[in-house]
């Protein structure tokens, strides 16, 4: 037995055994990747549309299967999600591309299957949860973790060992297409949600990859790929904790970088981001990816190597480990070496991380095999998916605004369903599930799954007469079909007007990768149609299905309710339904703000004074509609007794700050209990308020829980004046909100001590205990 077949030792080991086995060609096969993908110059079929699944893939050179596999394989890239195939043609594909593989392989190393699965595995047949951005609206991190759990089991039993998910980017500007792929605009929340999506695949024996480091989000303009403008402070205290707490707190296996530049530096090439950061402060242990064709975008985009070995250097130097989709410049690190540019100890030290990870995952085990071809089926969208998956989506739904017209309650009145969300259940997914990200570009534009749509849900629910008319397709639509809409609006007791967004890639689409937009009002003549409709005079509630928060301040006074569901996914319909009706008290909260106007940007609710509102200074008002943290209830609560364990803590020490959370109402419901800190006084400039922790808490009609959060010193902490993570002495502000503007009273903290400096492995977390009613005070 080889000693890398030994499992008794670690896998480190394992791997080290192996790796001086290798010479320096198959030290490379090990860092690059395959992807069977189309081309843009091969014919195809004539009813099939070619568009881009990943940023430029048209303009990228390919190396053929046998020069790629010849000296060893490091990734299979999408097997499953490149086409629409059976789980039987999938695993069989698998199984033949990795015997070649091990057998091209003078050692018969098998490669890594990996996959996309933010919202499910993208493939054909498979569950399609909510979006991410729905995750957000969600709150519950548990929910979110067995989300995942049912998504690894999944590619596991696909024999897939590696999903590229999930993306813990913050975001910054709401144009940006990829809102829909994140979890909101707070680095706390981003960063729980995420760390429990990693514990929940990981748990499956499926490695997880973060998603995308550091700073995607903040581009210029919103534009995909731009450059960011970010001084090291914002990235230290806005965009790096929620990496920070999947690394730390998630065990995460693997990193993706981020496509873009920060100062002139592309992340994929910089040092400090991935081994000072990540591993030298951190402890990453595991392997670092680039996102597709990143590394050859040094080359393409960047400008900043003039040739594939140089690109190679670059990121190899920076501490990039593996190439993704396919190899690319990687296949120029041994003349790389020959001319200079890189030293083969840095091409060891990469293969190590490559080689440890298959050790991690089994398969330099003596009797590892594929999952075969004849292997029966797996469900990809049991029943068990399909209860995860409406539980999500119940719990995202934001009710916005109720003037008492919601619940509707079954009737003989006429109800209006108008706008294009309703005809097509594309828009309750995202750019990343499978029938948008493939299938949109087969005939028909079938979804591959059995998805209900608001036709088939609305009319048995409502009772009374619902008839449907689009008004106007997402970006398009005719006077025609707004005056058809319009009348049916206006001849009715109530008109639903559903609005919003079609996921797609590059263009093809209103929200989604390279789906970024000028301004935030709604798409195409989406908003004359609620215009039109609003003044028709029939009560009307405003449903909207989107990946981003669009500006409703033209709207809001007028409409009766709105209702948010963000791309709730393939329970979608039913999940609005029973939103609609009360079958379902909405409990979801807004992970992202609303804006009033529609060029109000860019902006989040994490602004200093000056970024606020600042009357005498300047005449645009940037504070949002529906701020973070809203969300209402048919139900209510009342949020009293807040106390702190104490008036002071030390500059290491912690504080208990408690609430009593009463349901004042008929209705059992949740809320979401806000954890907010106020830093009246800093040596540099600091949010006027920012989340430390949260807590979704069920409470009963009539009932209370007690609520206490655990704060330690170290979540106050920022980047100082010098640079350095401190914890500063002073007094801090503790409250409690229904939103980040809707926040009680606050109690004051003093931090006594001297100014600490804050070292590596700090408390990321806010611990947080919900008492039982029995033990609840009552405010």
């Amino acid at each position: 037995m080889h000693p890398w077949h030994n499992t008794a030792l670690a896998p480190a080991e394992r791997a080290a055994a192996l790796l001086s086995e290798l010479t320096l060609a198959e030290k490379v096969g090990q860092l690059g990747s395959f992807w069977n993908r189309p081309r843009a110059d091969e014919p195809a079929a004539d009813d099939v549309e070619h568009h881009d699944v990943a940023p430029m893939e048209s303009a990228m050179a390919t190396v053929s299967w046998e020069e790629t596999t010849r000296d060893g394989l490091g990734h299979l890239t999408r097997i499953f999600g490149t086409g629409p195939v059976t789980v039987a043609e999938g695993r069989a594909e698998l199984a033949r591309r990795v015997g070649e593989v091990q057998e091209a392989s003078r050692l018969g190393i098998p490669p890594i299957a990996h996959e996309e699965c933010l919202t499910g595995i993208t493939t054909l047949g498979a569950t399609v949860y909510p979006a991410a951005i729905a995750w957000g609206a969600t709150w519950r991190p548990e929910l979110i973790e067995e989300m995942a759990a049912a998504i690894g089991a999944d590619l596991a039993a696909l024999g897939v060992q590696q999903g590229l998910s999930p993306l813990l980017d913050v975001v910054r500007d709401y144009r940006w297409g990829r809102v829909e792929e994140t979890c909101g605009e707070d680095p706390y929340l981003v960063g729980s949600l995420g760390t429990a999506y990693v514990r929940g695949l990981q748990g499956a024996g499926v490695h997880a990859t973060l998603k995308h480091f550091v700073g995607y989000p903040a581009s210029r303009a919103g534009r995909n790929h731009a450059p960011i403008s970010m001084g090291r402070r914002e990235l230290e205290d806005v965009m790096l904790p929620p990496f920070e707490m999947a690394v730390r707190a998630g065990s995460v296996k693997s990193v993706m970088n981020s496509y873009c530049d920060i100062d002139g530096v592309p992340s994929v090439a910089d040092p400090w981001l991935l081994t000072e950061v990540l591993r030298d402060r951190w402890g990453f242990e595991g392997t670092v990816v680039s996102d597709y064709w990143a590394i050859p975008f040094l080359t393409h985009t960047h400008l900043i190597a003039p040739d594939g070995a140089t690109a190679a250097a670059l990121a190899l130097r920076a501490g990039m480990d593996i190439e993704l989709p396919e190899t690319g410049p990687y296949g120029d690190l041994v003349q790389a070496v020959d001319r200079g540019l890189v030293t083969e100890e840095l091409i060891d030290r990469a293969a190590l991380r490559a080689l440890t990870q298959k050790a991690e995952l089994g398969l330099l085990d003596a009797d590892w095999r594929p999952a075969a071809g004849d292997t029966p089926d797996r469900d990809l969208d049991s029943a068990a998916n399909r209860s995860i998956a409406r539980r999500m989506a119940n719990e995202s739904i934001v009710l916005l605004k109720n003037d008492g017209v919601l619940p509707l309650t079954p009737g003989d009145r006429k109800v209006a369903v108008v706008g294009p969300v309703w005809e097509d259940v594309r828009s309750f997914m995202g750019c990343y599930s499978f029938p948008n990200h493939v299938m949109s570009k087969l005939p028909g534009r079938q979804t591959g799954l059995d998805i209900a749509s608001l036709v088939g849900t609305l009319p048995a629910a409502l009772g009374g007469e619902v008839s449907f008319a689009p008004g106007c397709g997402f970006t398009d639509g005719t006077d025609d079909q707004l005056d058809e809409a319009v009348a049916l609006a206006a001849a009715a007791d109530l008109a639903i007007v559903t609005v919003g967004d079609i996921a797609g890639l590059f263009g093809i689409g209103t929200s989604g990768e390279g789906c970024d937009v000028e301004d935030l009002g709604l798409p195409g003549r989406q908003g004359e149609l609620v215009e039109r409709v609003l003044a028709t005079g029939t009560p009307v509630v405003l449903l909207l299905v989107t990946g981003r928060p669009y500006a409703l301040g033209e709207y809001a006074d007028r409409a009766a309710a709105i209702v948010s569901a963000f791309m709730p996914g393939v329970e979608g319909a039913d999940a609005i339904t029973a939103v609609l009706t009360g079958e379902t008290n909405p409990s979801g909260r807004l992970p992202i703000a609303f804006p009033a106007l529609r060029g109000g940007q860019p902006g989040t609710y994490l602004n200093p004074l000056l970024g606020w509102v600042s009357d005498g200074i300047s005449n645009l008002d940037p504070r949002p509609l529906y701020p973070f943290g809203h969300g209402l209830s048919y139900t209510s609560f009342e949020h009293s007794a807040l106390t702190a364990s104490a008036d002071s803590m030390d500059v290491e020490g912690t504080v208990e700050v408690s609430v009593t959370v009463t349901n004042t109402g008929e209705r059992d419901g949740s809320d979401v209990v806000q954890l907010y800190l106020e830093d009246p006084w800093a040596e540099v400039v600091r949010p006027l308020k920012q989340l430390v922790g949260f807590a979704k808490v069920d409470v009963p009609a009539g009932e209370a829980r007690r609520v206490t959060f655990s704060l330690h010193a170290d979540r106050t902490s920022f980047t100082g004046v010098d640079r350095r993570r401190i914890v500063e002495p002073g007094e801090i502000r503790l409250s409690i909100g229904h939103s980040s503007e809707d926040r009680g009273e606050p109690v004051s903290v003093e931090i006594t001590g001297q100014r600490r400096i804050v070292g590596e492995g700090r408390v990321l977390t806010t611990p947080v205990a919900v008492e039982a009613p029995a033990a609840a005070q009552r405010g």
